[in-house]
């Protein structure tokens, strides 16, 4: 069991929470000049990294709100969680 650190309501049990894929992936401007490929790439490929990785949750069963969370996809240690908008820390030890 994790406890994850939402950015407005504080640590609940990770039960609370959805994942919700990569974090700070970036919707095209203008998704209509893209290729079949390259829109393909954009709304399915995802890196899958072993180590530290940026992803989105939201806590549904709480305030609602999405933010994001760096966390080792190896050992599942959460090293940062942050609000969406705000730059990705460092990933520290």
């Amino acid at each position: 069991m994790h406890l994850i650190a939402c950015p407005w309501c504080g640590p609940r049990d990770e039960v609370e929470y959805a994942y919700g894929g990569e974090g700070h992936i970036a919707r095209p401007a203008r998704p209509e000049a893209l290729s079949d490929g390259a829109y393909a790439d954009y709304l399915f490929m995802r890196r899958n990294p072993k180590g530290v990785h940026a992803e989105r949750w939201v806590h549904a069963a709480g305030c609602r709100r999405w933010f994001n969370v760096l966390r080792d996809t190896v050992s599942h240690r959460i090293l940062a969680v942050y609000k969406m908008g705000e730059p990705r820390p460092e990933a520290g030890p």
